[in-house]
């Protein structure tokens, strides 16, 4: 018997600028995600996190587990600037990553910039509507 749909963990395998963002997700590579997403240096991946104010050193497992390619995180923080837990600071610096909580907007496109000039960037991204 069939399991039915199976929906699996949204994934671009690449790096790619965030070509736009709001309605709840982003477009990039000529796709869509609805949601919240990771900008790592493995790829888009989808990112479960939809409230700023509840972030945990858990929601960044796949940020931490790449934290050698990786020497700056963006993370957009919805539609305002929401400081991150000093656990999460805590676990990303001990990573050797610098982590500059933003809003979503000036997150993405300081990604984008950043990208552009082949940084080691990744962004954490929390859609927006």
């Amino acid at each position: 018997m069939a399991a039915g749909i199976v929906i699996h963990d949204a994934h671009f395998p690449g790096r790619a600028p965030v070509d736009a963002y709001g309605n709840g997700g982003f477009r990039f590579a000529d796709m869509s995600h609805k949601g919240s997403i990771l900008c790592l240096p493995s790829g888009i991946h989808g990112w479960k996190p939809a409230d700023p104010s509840a972030l945990d050193v858990p929601d960044f497992d796949r940020v931490l587990a790449e934290a050698g390619d990786i020497e700056i995180l963006l993370v957009g923080t919805g539609k305002e600037l929401r400081p991150l837990p000093q656990s999460l600071r805590k676990a990303l610096k001990d990573a050797g990553i610098s982590s500059d909580p933003m809003s979503t907007g000036a997150a993405v496109r300081t990604y984008n910039v950043l990208l552009a000039e082949d940084r080691a960037v990744a962004a954490a991204l929390i859609a927006v509507d």
